[in-house]
């Protein structure tokens, strides 16, 4: 069985902690887009990490984490998450590299760096990791991919056609010291050498996997609101981040992902620029920023302070609605438990009328949120694993969100652990 663990909103939903949850009943966990510009933070026996690269299976012996062809492969990043991973007391993971995914080279992310500066004031918030530059050579056709690497011909004639095209723009638009061969070269061998030991072709062991039965888990990056053609465009990622990508980009049958997990917080977050309609800000932003996660609302990859909000049902809804969800999961519910009332988002006011429907961004600009006010529990709920057991007034947060949202939520994640989730019969289920 094909599942997928993919976000309704911005990002940072909780998609690490909850793929770390499910990979102990999986066998095989694959990263299937994106890059190394999102973390996934997850806290367990070993310890607290931010994975940047690496699958949210590598903490369980029993498990192969694959990365995808869609994945933008950033190798020094991923050889220093396995050594980061190992040197804290993990167990050496088995690791499955595609020979179809392509690799980020420095120069992407030198480029990505040099548009942001020139930009200025008008940039798109990068993480400077090379992403948009990546996925631009890739549909360009000018990309290296993995197996590439053990052609030295075809690395060589790849590599002059770059230093010709790159360096027009990297010379005359952003004045900047020019690509050399010898150097794409060098670089090129060593990827070679730190992608070997896990090369192999990830589509074809999925696709026996998968025909033995076996247990598949596609771990989405980012959320329905930074799809490039389904979010708030152009301030979003340069690769799908929609559960059905997940065929595409891990190479498997699309009628062979069966649960589509999509992960929801309890409130809202995001890092970068964009649209953010029940964003909050001053005092009342820092409190929750500061109360939320585990350790504070700060991004895995950039650890830029997350912009917040209160949750947002039309968000949320059109974000399940294009993942395709049968199952949503509910996180950092717990960070609620200091206030007295609690604002949903349930409708944007635009041009002085009222909708549930999320807009095209051009229209997304001028919405005001419309709130409906719920009365908080105002106490501690971590450590409560029956939900029957958690105080009234949070059962009824969570049953008003499931009932605006039209989506089943079976999973509520009340603390940062592996184990602080209570699994519940939806009555939409």
């Amino acid at each position: 069985m094909i599942k997928a663990v993919v976000g309704a909103n911005w990002g940072d939903e909780g998609k690490g902690k909850i793929t770390d949850t499910l990979a102990e009943q999986a066998d095989y966990i694959v990263r299937f887009q994106g890059g190394a510009n999102a973390g996934h933070t997850i806290v367990n026996d070993y310890g607290k990490f931010a994975l940047h690269t690496l699958p949210s299976g590598v903490f369980y012996q029993h498990t192969v984490n694959v990365i995808g062809n869609g994945v933008a492969l950033n190798l020094p990043i991923l050889t220093n998450e396995i050594k980061s991973i190992v040197d804290k007391g993990v167990p050496m993971p088995k690791i499955a590299v595609s020979d179809r995914a392509q690799i980020v080279m420095s120069y992407h992310i030198l480029l990505d760096k040099y548009e942001e500066e020139r930009l200025g004031k008008n940039s798109y918030g990068s993480t400077k990791s090379g992403i948009a530059p990546f996925y631009s050579d890739k549909f360009a056709k000018i990309g290296f991919q993995v197996s590439e690497l053990f052609d030295d011909e075809i690395l060589k004639e790849k590599v002059k056609k770059i230093c010709t095209l790159k360096n027009v723009i990297i010379e005359n638009l952003y004045h900047k010291e020019p690509l050399k061969e010898e150097d794409l070269m060098e670089e090129l061998h060593q990827y070679r050498d730190m992608v070997a030991p896990y090369a192999c072709d990830t589509a074809a062991m999925l696709y026996e996997a998968d025909r033995q039965g076996k247990t598949i888990l596609l771990e989405g990056q980012l959320g329905t609101l930074k799809d490039p053609d389904h979010g708030i465009y152009p301030m979003v990622t340069s690769s799908s981040t929609l559960a059905g990508y997940g065929a595409i980009g891990a190479g498997v049958p699309p009628y062979a992902i069966r649960q589509v997990v999509t992960v929801c917080k309890a409130y809202s977050s995001a890092v970068g620029a964009g649209e953010f309609v029940s964003e909050i800000f001053g005092d009342e932003a820092d409190e929750l920023r500061r109360r939320g996660g585990d350790g504070g609302e700060f991004g895995a990859t950039t650890g830029r302070p997350r912009r917040m909000g209160w949750f947002d049902c039309v968000a949320s809804r059109y974000g399940c609605r294009l993942q395709g969800t049968t199952d949503v999961a509910f996180t950092v519910l717990d960070v609620l438990g200091y206030l007295d009332e609690i604002p949903v988002c349930v409708g944007y006011e635009i041009d002085g009328k009222v909708t549930d429907e999320f807009p095209t961004t051009s229209s997304l600009a001028k919405a005001k949120p419309v709130y409906e006010v719920l009365p908080g529990w105002k106490c501690e709920i971590r450590g409560i694993k029956e939900y029957d057991s958690l105080p009234e007034n949070c059962r009824r947060y969570i049953e008003f969100i499931e009932s605006r949202l039209g989506y089943p939520i079976t999973m509520v994640s009340n603390g940062p652990g592996r184990k602080d989730i209570i699994y519940r019969t939806s009555s939409l289920s």
